[in-house]
């Protein structure tokens, strides 16, 4: 039976990204699930997920479900590892506080699955001593939390704040989840 692997992407310019790592897991035979922030859709559209998943891509928590009784629960009772990319600080600072208004942080509360965690932000972000007090709550609740990469970032400067590349990423799943890349 496939293993099930939820996508949580939030508002950040590496959202765009995530479609290659979407793709790369449903070739390996995954069961891809993606749920989108509302400013996901700003950065890219929820049609590219769904074209490469064949599923619903799920961006409204008041939608009329199409499977599920109660769409967040029974979303998260299905994952083997929930993987929240690009995590962005406002994200990062409901996770760290439990704080759940839309349908991808209600996933988030109902889930019993590993969770991976990927920040990707500004470097002053990253560095605000708020931000690293949240992604410390994150560490501490055991949840799995990539680096940042350094490199040039959206705004024109070099920091730490990258998204990681995705093929990191994606071994990462790998790992938790004790299954082998095709």
């Amino acid at each position: 039976m496939a293993k099930t692997v939820g996508i949580g992407i939030t508002g950040g310019i590496a959202a765009y990204k995530m479609a290659d790592l979407v793709s790369k897991l449903t070739k390996d035979n995954l069961d891809v699930v993606v749920a989108m922030t509302e400013a996901a859709t700003k950065f890219i559209a929820p049609l590219t997920f769904r074209t490469l998943t064949g599923r619903e891509v799920i961006t409204d928590l008041w939608a009329e479900p199409q499977e599920y009784k109660v769409k967040h629960v029974g979303i998260a009772e299905q994952l083997d590892i929930l993987v929240i990319a690009p995590a962005t600080a406002n994200f990062i600072a409901k996770m760290a506080h439990g704080l759940a208004d839309d349908f991808l942080s209600t996933l988030l509360v109902a889930n019993t699955a590993p969770l991976l965690v990927v920040p990707s932000m500004n470097t002053n972000m990253l560095e605000n001593p708020i931000v690293k007090s949240n992604i410390r709550i994150l560490e501490d609740c055991g949840y799995h939390v990539m680096d940042p990469a350094s490199g040039l970032l959206a705004v024109g400067t070099i920091g730490k704040g990258r998204l990681p590349d995705i093929e990191e990423i994606y071994k990462e799943i790998h790992q938790i989840l004790n299954t082998t890349p095709n």
